[in-house]
Formats: C-alpha cells, structure tokens, sequence
C-alpha cells in the first residue's frame, strides 16, 4: 500500500513539475463575434473570408473592414525551479531542518540489545520440577 502511494505521488509531481514548465500558445480565430477554430501548439484554421477578400482589387480591400480577427494566447512556463535556502528567514530554516531530522529519524532501525546471547544455559543434573515436586497446572 505505501508503495503504491508513493509511486502514485511520484508520478502525479513529475507531471506538476513537467506542465508548471511547460510554455504553450492557444490560438483562436473568430468570423466577426463568432468563434470558428481553437488550436493548441498550432495556428487555427480560417473561415475562408480572408482569401475572398485578398482576390479582389485593392480598392475595396481598403474599403471593406476585415470581419476575421485572430486570438493567441500565450502561457510562459517557469524558467528557474531552484529556491535558494537563502531566501528563507532563520526561523524557516529552523523549521526546515528540524522537520527533516525528526522525519529521517522516524525510520531508523534500532538494534535489540540482549545481553547474553553468546552465553549458553547451565546443563542441569537433575530436573528440579520432579525433584521437588512443583508442577504447574
């Protein structure tokens, strides 16, 4: 169960990390108020008004007022991901260091103490339970 928690969260920051970084574009087309296309990493295809109008003179280009406008949006990724321990007052640093030890000495593995391991039992002569005739029931 832990294992599976802790693969779980693994892959769940890698995939924080890899989209907190990640700089994409979205770009959109609109046909006068209407929206005609969305497009992620690429541009959005047209309505087809722009060709119409580039095949006619260039007096009415000048005339008529281009209905078509384009959208792009912009998200910049993080460049720098590295935080200076500079940056942290003494008493965060504080906190910081003694979470860390306390949380490190939470899985040590302390070794039992017994004393007389490398000794061997007394041999006995006589079984003293018959000797004295104390049985427990």
């Amino acid at each position: 169960m832990k294992v599976l928690f802790k693969n779980t969260t693994s892959f769940f920051l890698a995939f924080l990390v890899l989209f907190s970084t990640m700089s994409f574009t979205i770009n959109e087309h609109y046909c006068g108020e209407i929206l005609v296309d969305v497009a992620v990493f690429k541009q959005a295809k047209t309505c087809g008004m722009e060709i119409q109008q580039s095949e006619t003179n260039s007096e009415n280009i000048i005339t008529n007022k281009n209905c078509c406008k384009n959208e792009h949006i912009v998200k910049e990724g993080q460049n720098e991901l590295t935080i200076s321990i500079n940056s942290l007052s003494f008493d965060q640093q504080l906190f910081v260091t003694s979470f860390i030890y306390s949380y490190l000495n939470l899985f040590e593995v302390k070794e039992k103490i017994t004393p007389f391991r490398y000794f061997s039992p007394p041999l006995f002569d006589k079984d003293i339970q018959v000797l004295y005739q104390t049985f427990l029931i």
